[in-house]
């Protein structure tokens, strides 16, 4: 039994033939998947999505990548959109330092107002960070009590520790299956397996063999191999402690 903890199957890559992405899913023992939000005008398509198929869980949040969609009023009203929907999570949420044209001091004004919207409803975060690790790790401490995981990871052992210290897992999937991901794998080689969550960022993030290819959550048992050879240990313990990861991380159940 597997958690796919990052997987936007909301999205129009897969109004063809969701359900039978899903399918592949469950069969692939992927019994559950954390949809995260992108921007406001998705919310309602996220919620109709997750409610018609079961193990889907939606978090709700305005994504660094789509600053140029998101108003001040969708801040405003994403309270409100919690309180009622009472998802798992909030996000996705962030900040990108990679990408040209995203104003950095705007991306930080919606991404702490998201952390202070988390900590106010207690619910874990899901973050994206690229080129930002650093800043993400001091938002987190300036805002305080909070937990999370930041999804697709890539920065160092140490940063990494520091996360682990402040509550917040580290989510890995396709680009740890490449063989020059050389950090990537020291990192899951020896990082607390208590940190760990597995994610596919399906329909993104294709798997090394699968490039240019529409990524979906069934490739998440690649993912759960590499961490296991990398780890010299067993796949039932790895996905049976990333499970448990994700239970206790989202609250499933309670």
């Amino acid at each position: 039994m597997l958690t796919d903890s990052h997987c936007h199957i909301d999205v129009a890559q897969f109004d063809r033939d969701r359900d039978a992405v899903i399918a592949r899913a469950r069969a692939a023992g992927v019994t559950r998947q954390i949809v995260p939000a992108i921007a406001f005008a998705s919310w309602p398509q996220l919620r109709t999505v997750c409610a018609r198929h079961d193990g889907l869980f939606p978090a709700y949040g305005l994504h660094p990548m789509a600053l140029p969609e998101h108003r001040p009023q969708h801040l405003d009203a994403l309270p409100d959109w919690i309180a009622c929907e009472r998802p798992l999570a909030v996000g996705e949420c962030g900040l990108d330092f990679f990408v040209d044209g995203l104003d950095p001091d705007l991306q930080r004004r919606y991404f702490n107002e998201q952390l202070r919207i988390a900590r106010e409803f207690d619910l874990p975060l899901i973050i994206h960070a690229r080129r930002a690790v650093d800043e993400v790790i001091a938002s987190i401490r300036r805002v305080g009590k909070l937990r999370g995981v930041i999804h697709s990871f890539s920065g160092s052992e140490e940063q990494a520790r520091q996360l682990w210290q402040l509550d917040f897992h580290i989510g890995l999937g396709g680009p740890l299956t490449y063989p020059r991901a050389h950090r990537l794998h020291r990192l899951v080689a020896t990082m607390p397996l208590q940190q760990l969550l597995l994610e596919t960022d399906a329909p993104d993030q294709p798997n090394c063999g699968h490039q240019g290819e529409r990524n979906e959550p069934a490739r998440l048992l690649d993912v759960l191999s590499v961490v296991a050879q990398l780890r010299g240990e067993s796949e039932a313990r790895i996905a049976e402690a990333t499970t448990a990861n994700a239970e206790h991380l989202f609250g499933f159940g309670q």
